[in-house]
């Protein structure tokens, strides 16, 4: 399983970010998938998650109404769509697949394959 994530780069505060994500090796349509970030000397924390059809979806109070997430079941990819970005959501940003489970969830430990992960950075 190998999961691509991309679109992560340098915006000022206030503005937009895309993040994509392209699965192989995994069946994607049958999973749930979700996004998470980390910065340096701080645990991974969970930003959203898809459900396996995409109509079910989840998310940190922190991003809520800021950050939305979707996907394209045909393309194999996930998609977190980010906006009113903040320096506090500057972090390394990674996708995950949870590969036994179809509904969208936080669980960090239950996600099984992980992304290489790509840097958003926000400046005030």
């Amino acid at each position: 399983v190998q999961l691509q994530a991309s679109g992560g780069g340098l915006v000022l505060a206030g503005g937009s970010l895309r993040l994509s994500c392209v699965a192989s090796g995994v069946t994607f349509s049958s999973y749930a998938m979700g996004w998470f970030r980390q910065t340096p000397g701080k645990e991974r924390e969970f930003v959203a998650a898809i459900s396996w059809t995409g109509r079910s979806t989840y998310y940190a109070d922190s991003v809520k109404g800021r950050f939305t997430i979707s996907r394209d079941n045909a393309k194999n990819t996930v998609y977190l769509q980010m906006s009113s970005l903040k320096p506090e959501d500057t972090a390394i940003y990674y996708c995950a697949v949870d590969a036994n489970r179809n509904w969208a969830h936080s669980e960090t430990l239950r996600y099984d394959y992980w992304g290489q992960g790509t840097l958003v950075t926000v400046s005030s």
